[in-house]
């Protein structure tokens, strides 16, 4: 008689992720024991306490992603992926704490809440928020990456880069194609954004809300990070977003150059 298993498809689908979280912290636990010197297969196995071959197959899956680095002689030792995400994690951790007391500053004196981020990939990815005093819902989250087209802080990341880097970063259709006309105004929209060094969001990636942004650039003039200050329709005027682009710049530049900018640092744009 055939036997019914009474393990519901909830509880195998736990045991699956179970068994890959498992599966994650090994490979971490891998990372940890490299971290103290290089070491042979063997001595890795011993000291992890598993088997040769479980450890060969976490040890390769750690190369193929740059993780570790292997040599025949030495073994595995920790790989370049590792250095490229600490000087990542250092890059936002030093930013995001330079920058914090200029956010909270702007946010104060405009009421309004205020946003750093970075570029990362195609997106903007948002360090860190000071919601303002008027109650104005925003709903940007810390960690959260947006599109760089309809953001004014994702706007204001990309004002340096060339006009086919532009066109990439607009968004497509379903299908891959582009609104050509609707193109044609956000391009002539940057060449305006990039020739005076800050950017707007006009409600364009939420309702009723608008911001003005401004970059934030590192010791080689190069753009880092920007900063935006966003609020309800209502209280964002277009006389008002003007007024705000030299408060908002003026922080930006107060931010760069403790990062290392001065103004003799040259944007790759205008160079």
């Amino acid at each position: 008689m055939e036997q019914i298993s009474s393990i519901d498809p909830d509880e195998r689908v736990e045991e699956k992720s179970a068994g890959g979280a498992q599966t994650l912290m090994r490979g971490l636990d891998v990372l940890d024991v490299v971290a103290d010197g290089p070491m042979a297969l063997a001595a890795l196995s011993a000291k992890l306490g598993l088997t040769r071959s479980t450890t060969h197959r976490l040890a390769s899956a750690l190369v193929e992603r740059g993780f570790l680095s292997f040599r025949a002689r030495e073994g595995y030792s920790l790989g370049p992926k590792l250095l490229e995400l600490g000087w990542c994690a250092r890059q936002q951790v030093h930013l995001a704490r330079v920058a914090r007391p200029h956010l909270e500053a702007l946010s104060q004196q405009t009421e309004d809440a205020v946003h750093l981020g970075i570029l990362e990939g195609d997106q903007a990815l948002y360090l860190d928020k000071v919601s303002g005093r008027r109650r104005v819902s925003i709903g940007s989250r810390i960690g959260e990456r947006q599109p760089v087209a309809s953001t004014g802080l994702g706007k204001a990341l990309a004002l340096d880069l060339t006009e086919e880097r532009w066109r990439e970063l607009y968004p497509r259709s379903a299908d891959g194609t582009v609104n050509t006309t609707q193109l044609a105004v956000w391009l002539e929209r940057m060449r305006a954004y990039a020739r005076a060094g800050h950017a707007f969001d006009l409600e364009e990636n939420e309702d009723q809300i608008r911001c003005v942004a401004a970059p934030i650039r590192g010791v080689d003039g190069s753009i880092v990070a920007a900063i935006s200050v966003s609020s309800a329709a209502q209280y964002m005027d277009d006389a008002r977003m003007q007024s705000l682009i030299p408060v908002v710049q003026d922080a930006c530049r107060e931010i760069s150059r403790e990062l290392g900018w001065n103004d003799r640092a040259a944007s790759p744009r205008a160079g």
